[in-house]
């Protein structure tokens, strides 16, 4: 964890920034722009990248994959930039938690996964590299994008220490946690073998 450096008022304005860009829900708003309906509506209802995909239009959730890692990216830099590194971590949670609990969808958002991974990547680009081989690792041997998303989220405070990033630890350890919490159910199907695949409809 970084040293707290910046006023409360600054951090409260970056936590406040942080969620509004994390909160916007690109996948929704991808999904009607290629005319795909309301995707709140298809396969699991998730918001996500994953989600898109099961609609069959890969450049969508390609697109969607971007924009939601994009703004954990830019909530951290811009943050970093402008404040300093408390203020980019708190921006950073926020962005994650405005993801999964946007107020514009009535705080029923997506899991996080490519917001965390832009997060991560933004946060110390070694550990964000990590962080994404392990998840096209497992997804790559498993098909599972649920999978790959757990292992590569819990693995991720390892990586911040084996990499020497040790202020990114804590961070990555909670965003981890939430990760999971927001897989509960993903969890369970993989148990049950009951989990889609990935381009499974």
């Amino acid at each position: 964890m970084p040293e707290i450096t910046s006023a409360t008022t600054i951090l409260l304005l970056w936590a406040a920034i942080g969620y509004l860009l994390g909160s916007v829900p690109f996948g929704v708003l991808v999904s009607r722009a290629f005319g795909l309906g309301d995707l709140r509506k298809v396969g699991s209802g998730n918001i996500g990248a994953t989600n898109v995909l099961r609609t069959g239009n890969r450049k969508a959730a390609f697109l969607t994959l971007l924009l939601d890692g994009g703004k954990g990216v830019v909530a951290v830099l811009l943050a970093r930039w402008l404040a300093g590194e408390d203020a980019a971590q708190l921006a950073g949670l926020m962005a994650f938690l405005g993801h999964c609990f946007p107020v514009w969808l009535g705080f029923k958002g997506g899991k996080g996964v490519a917001t965390f991974l832009g997060i991560v990547l933004a946060l110390a680009w070694p550990v964000g590299i990590a962080a994404c081989a392990t998840w096209l690792v497992i997804a790559a041997a498993f098909r599972y994008s649920s999978l790959a998303a757990l292992v590569a989220a819990g693995l991720s405070p390892v990586w911040a220490l084996l990499l020497g990033h040790g202020s990114a630890v804590l961070l990555s350890l909670a965003l981890a946690v939430i990760v999971y919490v927001r897989h509960n159910a993903n969890i369970a199907r993989l148990r049950s073998g009951e989990e889609p695949k990935i381009g499974g409809r």
